[in-house]
């Protein structure tokens, strides 16, 4: 079958969805790979490195391509260009894409790797919402730091000591434990806070401090419950209450914030608020990992940094895996060439099965038909 990767079309989307490691896989199988000529140049990935894994270069890899592969969903000029009957796995933000009905009466069937069930243990390698999460919590903490305006470690000096900097990561998932790490490494005193009271010994295994909520019986098995399907709970009153003190004094003494939580299917839940940024110290940095989905910060704004009265400057990154555009590629394509493999049948050739409980859950549409419940 021939594989095409276009190049990516969003504004800010450096990476791309093969790489030639992953291309030369593909092709070892059978396949009839092409590259959109430069697609991968904006992640250090050259045309020639993609010819030598076996590839060939192309003005239009959706001509004659029957599986498409791409970071970034095709939007709605590109989906035209796509063959009826072919497949496209991408991701594809699935509800909040508004061209699902236009992928349905083209006839395609689309993969959106955002939906794969995260508690199957073999799905492990295909879930690209972790592996880029990872390289975001690293690469968050580097651009907080830059932003920042003194020191991350102590420094004992002739001049005086240099305090290290208090640093407060919120939402202990992939990214956020990334971010403690990484600042940790970089000589911060950190602490974090998640809905998930199991992420405490994680966060104590890296260094950092849980910055713990009391929880009601009732509370702590509610939030077991939700564990099992690797997302946070949903907190009553009382609890975001006694969270929101906490998490108050927290963020009022940091320098540095990082925020991450993401809610499937919903916007972001708000985690701080505007007073109290506005109790925060001059000079202080907030970066909102979830600002280009409502963001999790009162005043945040997605491709902006703003200034607030107090001087606090609130980072609105969006697409932070794009930023390490080389290093995501290659996790990225390497967790596709693994979904692929569930699509794999003899003779070079891909087959929907529909009993596969990865392929059903990541089916946006097929047969005409959308099937994602946005309900």
């Amino acid at each position: 079958m021939q594989i095409g990767i276009p190049t990516e079309t969003v504004v800010g989307e450096h990476r791309v969805a093969a790489t030639p490691e992953t291309v030369k896989k593909l092709v070892n199988a059978g396949h009839h790979v092409v590259i959109e000529r430069g697609a991968g140049i904006r992640a250090a990935y050259i045309d020639t490195a993609y010819q030598q894994a076996g590839a060939t270069i192309v003005d239009n890899a959706y001509q004659g391509s029957q599986v498409i592969l791409k970071v970034r969903a095709p939007q709605a000029d590109e989906i035209q260009n796509i063959a009826t009957g072919s497949i496209v796995v991408a991701l594809f933000d699935p509800y909040r894409n508004p061209d699902l009905d236009k992928f349905a009466a083209q006839g395609i069937s689309a993969f959106a790797l955002e939906l794969l069930p995260r508690t199957l243990s073999r799905a492990q390698n295909m879930d690209v919402l972790s592996s880029q999460a990872n390289l975001a919590g690293y690469k968050a903490v580097l651009l907080a730091a830059a932003a920042y305006q003194r020191m991350f470690p102590m420094l004992m000096t002739a001049a005086g000591t240099v305090k290290p900097a208090r640093v407060v990561v919120m939402g202990v998932g992939v990214a956020g434990l990334q971010a403690i790490a990484t600042a940790k490494r970089l000589g911060a005193v950190v602490e974090a806070t998640d809905l998930r009271p199991t992420a405490k010994e994680q966060v104590e295994s890296l260094g950092g401090k849980w910055l713990d909520v009391p929880m009601s019986e009732e509370e702590q098995q509610r939030a077991a419950e939700a564990a099992k399907n690797g997302y946070g709970w949903t907190p009553g009153p009382q609890y975001i209450q006694d969270q929101a003190v906490i998490v108050d004094k927290a963020v009022a003494n940091a320098d540095i914030v990082i925020t991450t939580a993401l809610l499937p299917g919903r916007d972001a839940p708000r985690l701080i608020q505007a007073d109290t940024v506005a109790k925060m110290k001059a000079g202080s940095i907030i970066l909102d990992m979830a600002v280009e989905s409502g963001g999790n910060v009162a005043g945040s704004r997605c491709g902006e940094n703003v200034v607030t009265e107090n001087g606090v400057t609130i980072l609105g990154v969006p697409n932070i895996p794009s930023t390490v555009a080389t290093e995501a590629s290659a996790l990225y394509a390497r967790n596709v060439f693994n979904f692929l493999d569930t699509l794999s049948a003899e003779a070079q050739q891909f087959n929907i099965n529909l009993e596969d409980e990865i392929q059903k859950a990541l089916l946006l549409t097929h047969n005409g038909q959308v099937l994602l419940k946005r309900g």
